[in-house]
């Protein structure tokens, strides 16, 4: 054991050990106690060059009393946090909703997990809460007075999801659809009944867009069906008397109709825009079988889809649920369902699209050619098929960005970001559940109370085919680009 002195920087230890038996990376493990520079950024300098870890200190010739000189940089010393550890239990709960990613769950209240999914996937549309918002308390002249407290309801609902962690109890949503629709307090053996979520789907937004309608003439008059209106243009043809005609209608969602051909929602789509009516010819003087083939006029900014997967069955007088499996996509492009003069209000926004696209994949942007530009950017029936607005209604101002003086188009093309579906066999029971896309592009899968993070993949095996969650209704979110 020698006594060393070691001068590092303006310091000079003095008297510091070293233990010759030991090898030299033991006495820099001293050195860093003293001076807080780690072993392997010390250089120690000894005759014939720099001290090594596993020198032998018979030949590095060290003497009792002897000043080494060492250089190196210290370790910053780490200062404790001002702050400690904030826990997201310690936060204000509006700020426990934004650290999870997701608002909260709805309690059950008695076989309402047909109202809970869908209240789930209409609250996760930023411009129905938006419309909400702005709905006065003190109603409309020309609303009843249950659609006015029904809307109040859904208004303060969507508030409390947004603003809550935790669970959720809808009681007071519940007791005022009960009072405008009363059949959803059906009871059976003193118990509430299950009902249908389409149902509650269809009727909440044709109570939304009765009391969001703008009073102004130069406004857009129907919020609601600006977000979820679908305009129809339709060909009646009756091939025995050769009388065709053409009509117009709005819907608020396309069908997918199912049978033993429909593997696919492009197909069950094409189905749902086909239908055989019975209705008096005027030539024939009697009634007569007409062939409706209908077209998509004008897009909405949310497509919503419900696959008809119950029905009645009269042998046995009573509802029943197809079990068949109908897969769908993550986009869906319904260009082909379109009218030839929507088409060609697409074109052009879908040539801008497929471009921005292909400059992200480091691709040449294409250019309008005399053919339809969508040959470019049409997608393949297997993918989906897509929608479109009419000349006003298919520029409407992109409210996710920020604001600009720039408009934006419909492209035809959607992105899916919620599914409602039914697990169960029997259309009378059952239970119904909603998966959500959030913001930042997880899914979460709302069973009532219980909020579960799930993946994309795990969203396309609610296809059907089995006792497993099957897609009921499906909403697409469009996807636009400015002009």
């Amino acid at each position: 054991m020698i006594k060393v002195s070691v001068k590092w920087q303006k310091e000079l230890f003095q008297d510091v050990e070293i233990d010759t038996s030991l090898p030299p990376y033991v006495f820099k493990g001293q050195l860093f106690e003293l001076t807080g520079v780690p072993p392997e950024r010390q250089k120690i300098m000894v005759k014939g060059g720099i001290l090594k870890d596993d020198a032998d200190w018979s030949t590095v010739g060290v003497k009792k009393g002897q000043k080494l000189m060492m250089m190196g940089t210290a370790d910053e010393i780490v200062k404790a946090p001002e702050k400690g550890p904030v826990f997201i239990e310690d936060l204000p709960e509006e700020e426990q909703v934004i650290a999870v990613g997701h608002s909260a769950g709805l309690f059950n209240l008695g076989n309402t997990c047909y109202m809970n999914s869908t209240l789930q996937c209409l609250h996760s549309v930023p411009e129905l809460k938006s419309s909400l918002i702005k709905y006065s308390n003190a109603g409309r002249s020309d609303v009843d007075q249950t659609s006015h407290m029904l809307t109040v309801a859904t208004r303060d609902l969507f508030s409390e999801l947004d603003k809550s962690v935790k669970a959720v109890a809808p009681m007071q949503f519940w007791m005022v659809l009960r009072k405008k629709y009363p059949q959803f307090g059906q009871l059976q053996n003193s118990t509430f009944m299950q009902q249908d979520a389409e149902e509650c789907w269809t009727q909440l937004l044709y109570t939304l867009s009765q009391s969001l309608r703008s009073a102004g003439s130069s406004e857009n008059p129907d919020a609601v069906k600006d977000l979820f209106g679908i305009d129809l243009v339709s060909r009646v043809h009756c091939q025995e008397s050769g009388e065709e005609s053409s009509e117009a209608e709005s819907v608020y969602s396309l069908k997918c109709h199912i049978s033993h051909e429909v593997n696919h929602l492009a197909e069950g789509l094409k189905h749902g825009l086909k239908s055989e009516i019975d209705k008096v010819s005027p030539s024939l003087g009697r009634s007569a079988i007409f062939l409706k083939e209908s077209r998509i006029n004008s897009l909405p900014r949310y497509l919503t889809i419900q696959f008809v997967r119950f029905f009645w069955k009269r042998e046995s007088n009573q509802k029943a649920k197809i079990l068949r499996k109908v897969d769908y996509p993550l986009e869906l492009d319904v260009f082909d369902l379109c009218s030839d003069d929507l088409r060609k209000q697409l074109e052009a926004p879908r040539l801008l699209l497929r471009n921005e696209e292909g400059k992200k994949l480091g691709l040449k942007p294409k250019e309008k050619s005399s053919d339809s530009a969508d040959k470019d950017v049409k997608m393949s029936d297997a993918e989906g098929t897509s929608t479109g607005n009419d000349a006003q209604s298919s520029v409407t101002p992109q409210e996710d960005a920020p604001s600009s003086d720039k408009e934006t188009q419909m492209t035809g093309i959607y992105d899916l970001v919620a599914v409602l579906t039914h697990k169960g066999r029997s259309a009378d029971s059952g239970h119904y559940v909603a998966w959500v896309k959030q913001e930042s592009g997880k899914w979460i899968e709302y069973d009532d109370d219980n909020p579960i993070v799930q993946r994309d993949e795990d969203i396309l095996k609610l296809s059907g085919g089995g006792d497993w969650h099957m897609a009921y209704i499906c909403m697409y979110k469009a996807r636009v680009v400015p002009m």
